[in-house]
């Protein structure tokens, strides 16, 4: 009785270190395969050789390994049934899973041994296959108690197999299921990497297509700015303009207008990006329209009296009536437009103006500033009907109209603190004398040093008048 327990000892530690040598077989195939860039199919090539590995342990000539997911459906498998390809091949896999022995085991969680398929029910006889099955057995791959995967072996002589055979291979299953699920994940890995792959190319391609269509935008939206200021007399103009994107909601314009006067104008609509840019070129358009800048012998006379001069508190309802169209038409889109609408008189230096809730345009003169031009009514589009009062000023020689945006004192620094009104004015009270274009550059560089390498927050716009008369 000793000698026989012994005996039995001995066998299951031979049976125990054959599974385990296989098991570190497997896993050494596998790390190779993952770690060898070439290697596509990692998967496939763990499993064949898993199957190989057991068919040796078992003397088998034949085999398949099949792979299941969580629902019992087959996800993969290895033939060795002459290499069948295609929906042939899906066809026996449906017919092997559902009624043969791997069918049985899949039923049952347990390994089916067939000592003689021609008296076995669980055998499940193909109709022309090329080579000859007597023997077989089926052994679940089980991991944390659910089916992962069958194995099954095959001879071609009757009771090829007995149950040692079975304990022994269900045993090396047992173990290799670890470094056959590993191969199926690394599976999974490689597929991920792939369609991570192919939807940053997607991305990319979009990502180009949709950069293109915002740079013909950013070329469209300057050319509704002006692209060269009016050269006027007795007036120098200058002008600054930088977007934080590629369509930016600031706008400036300075246009001609009858009977030597000249429209100023700096705005900033709500937002940033396409619908602002779009929403500022509405603006510009419906400000110039109603102003009377597109004035004809036939057109705009609401903009004359009896004896055809042109009155610029008539244009200057341009902001009323831009208002009424933005607040009936497009209210839904809970958009507004700040902005600051002045008319010069190019031959006395008298101004005529409207600011709609936009920043305060200053009036600067050779001591710094003299005047700081603030709301005289709402911002356009929240509220249909608003009035907006008119104000006058007068130029003197050396005076210096300045228009900005928010962008402008609202700029951070890399420290994130703002640039404030208060700097803006504290610059400009240092007194920057010569031209429109020197004064506008001097609190450019101020305002550009102060931002440093931080990203830029808001569009940036200025525009600048010099009375010299």
């Amino acid at each position: 009785m000793e000698i026989e327990r012994l005996q039995k000892e001995i066998t299951a530690l031979k049976r125990e270190k054959k599974a385990h040598d296989a098991q570190n077989r497997l896993f050494e195939i596998f790390i190779t395969l993952a770690r060898s860039s070439k290697e596509e199919h990692v998967l496939n090539v763990t499993m064949q050789k898993a199957l190989d590995i057991v068919a040796r342990l078992s003397d088998a000539e034949k085999g398949s390994l099949f792979l299941l997911d969580t629902n019992g459906v087959v996800t993969d498998s290895i033939l060795t049934r002459d290499q069948i390809r295609g929906e042939k091949r899906s066809s026996l896999i449906g017919k092997v899973i559902d009624k043969g022995l791997a069918g049985w085991v899949k039923k049952n969680l347990s390994s089916g041994l067939v000592t003689d398929t021609k008296t076995d029910t669980r055998w499940l006889a193909l109709p022309k296959q090329s080579y000859s099955v007597r023997s077989a057995f089926a052994v679940p791959v089980l991991r944390h108690d659910t089916l992962f995967g069958i194995i099954t072996l095959m001879h071609s002589l009757p009771s090829h197999f007995d149950q040692a055979s079975v304990d022994s291979i269900q045993q090396a299953a047992d173990q290799m299921a670890i470094a056959i699920e590993n191969a199926k994940l690394y599976k999974k890995l490689e597929q991920s990497k792939v369609l991570l792959e192919n939807a940053k190319q997607s991305i990319e391609k979009y990502s180009k297509a949709l950069n293109d269509e915002l740079e013909k935008g950013k070329k469209i939206q300057k050319d509704f700015l002006p692209r060269y200021l009016p050269e006027v007399k007795n007036c120098d103009i200058s002008s600054y303009f930088h977007s934080a994107l590629q369509l930016s909601g600031d706008f400036y314009d300075m246009f001609e207008l009858p009977d030597n006067h000249i429209g100023f104008v700096i705005g900033d609509v709500s937002d940033k990006g396409v619908g602002s840019a779009l929403f500022m070129a509405l603006t510009r358009s419906l400000l110039r329209i109603f102003s009377g800048s597109f004035n004809t012998e036939n057109g705009f006379d609401n903009f004359t009296d009896l004896n055809k001069k042109f009155l610029p508190k008539n244009a200057l309802k341009a902001v009323f009536l831009t208002n009424e169209y933005i607040a009936k038409e497009h209210c839904e889109e809970g958009m507004f437009v700040t902005l600051f609408f002045g008319i010069i008189d190019l031959l006395t230096g008298k101004i005529f103006y409207i600011n709609g809730g936009h920043e305060p345009v200053l009036v600067i003169g050779k001591n710094g500033i003299k005047q700081s031009l603030k709301t005289t009514g709402p911002a356009l589009g929240p509220i249909q009907g608003a009035t907006y009062g008119i104000e006058t000023i007068q130029l003197e020689t050396g005076d210096i109209l300045f228009g900005y945006t928010d962008g402008v004192t609202e700029a951070r620094s890399e420290t994130r603190d703002f640039y404030t009104r208060a700097r803006l004015e504290a610059i400009i009270n240092k007194g920057l004398g010569g031209s429109a274009e020197a004064f506008l550059e001097a609190i450019k560089i101020d305002l550009f040093s102060f931002i440093g390498n931080a990203p830029q927050a808001d569009d940036i716009t200025m525009l600048a008048a010099k009375w010299h008369l």
